[in-house]
């Protein structure tokens, strides 16, 4: 992920909530503490993104968006016993469940 490709997730997560994304938003999203944590995330937007655990994170919560998508390990929607026509409901429900998780985190 580069600097402006985060930017762009940030946006996205905005949009998934129905409201935009501040840095600190950002940072808290991201467990970052409230002293510097902005400042993490603007270098983020410039140098590019964090790796290990942050990112591993990010990748999770860009899920809450339709523009990501549902990562391998938590698709539980496209198994045999999950009917074809149940599939984009199931889809929808779980990504309004990490929409949720993604406002509790900034509350």
């Amino acid at each position: 992920m580069t600097g402006p490709e985060f930017r762009q997730l940030c946006i996205d997560l905005g949009e998934a909530i129905g409201r935009p994304l501040t840095l600190a938003d950002m940072a808290k999203l991201c467990g970052l503490p409230a002293a510097d944590g902005v400042e993490t995330v603007r270098r983020w937007e410039i140098k590019g993104p964090p790796t290990g655990p942050v990112a591993e994170r990010l990748r999770i919560l860009a899920m809450a968006s339709d523009r990501y998508p549902i990562l391998e390990k938590f698709n539980v929607f496209d198994r045999h016993d999950v009917a074809e026509k149940d599939r984009p409901a199931k889809r929808a429900e779980f990504r309004s469940k990490l929409r949720v998780e993604v406002l509790e985190r900034l509350d």
